[in-house]
């Protein structure tokens, strides 16, 4: 971490709760990036206990109208702006409350209109952690900011659509099919069409043996999601894929 902006919203935190336990899940996200963050937090979430308090911030409308808000969610808490950070995870689980943050009595003073990481979330959190009941912070919404959906689009012709939603360090891409599309039956006659790249082979670990010359294949992934990958190589690299571009799932007959 090459600034103090981590460490100045940790420290809030701890003055609000000495005893708060912080974990961070990651300081690696491209600069406003919200779908990184957005996947990652879905990719992450599942693995805390219940009544943990999220906090994520990244947040470039930080100081404009963009709401500050708190989602209850899978029996934990989410802290931060809406902007689409937390809607995967809303998404995924289908019931939820989100508030806006309204009540700035919890919030630090004098408060900065380019880090409410510190002076809004952190503070909250801490809060939180307290034991301050959630309806104190301001009115339920209903009307939150969304990413597109997780959700791929049945077509016409029999084949779903789908969209890489993250790229990995290692070139994997991740999709959002997952094992409910690509069961054992259909993923031996699948093939997934990458720009002009048909991929047919599935495996289930990375250096399972090769079906024939195909250098890509398609795996089940830590996060719940069917993924793209070359052993020992960039599947994006090899695609020229980028996150968002569609993709398209041929199940034959």
């Amino acid at each position: 971490m090459l600034d103090y902006f981590v460490g100045a919203m940790k420290g809030v935190i701890l003055s609000g709760n000495p005893t708060a336990t912080i974990v961070d899940i990651t300081h690696d996200i491209p600069a406003q990036d919200i779908h990184a963050a957005a996947f990652n937090l879905l990719a992450a979430y599942k693995d805390f206990p219940s009544g943990t308090i999220h906090v994520a911030v990244v947040d470039p409308g930080v100081g404009s109208s963009r709401r500050p808000i708190l989602i209850e969610c899978a029996a934990q808490i989410f802290v931060g702006p809406d902007n689409g950070l937390f809607s995967w995870i809303c998404e995924r689980e289908g019931r939820f409350l989100a508030r806006h943050l309204t009540n700035e009595t919890f919030f630090k003073g004098p408060m900065s209109a380019t880090f409410h990481g510190r002076d809004v979330f952190a503070p909250v959190a801490a809060a939180l952690s307290k034991g301050v009941a959630t309806e104190e912070f301001g009115p339920l919404i209903d009307d939150l900011i969304a990413l597109e959906s997780l959700t791929p689009r049945s077509n016409d012709d029999g084949t779903l659509e789908a969209a890489i939603i993250h790229i990995d360090r290692f070139g994997n891409c991740i999709t959002n099919l997952t094992t409910e599309h690509l069961t054992e039956d259909v993923n031996r006659r699948a093939t997934l069409v990458v720009n002009d790249h048909e991929i047919t082979s599935f495996r289930k670990f990375f250096s399972a043996e090769a079906v024939g010359n195909e250098t890509l294949f398609m795996i089940p992934g830590s996060a719940g999601f069917i993924e793209i990958a070359a052993q020992n190589s960039s599947a994006a690299s090899i695609l020229q894929a980028q996150r968002g571009q569609l993709i398209r799932l041929q199940t034959g007959t």
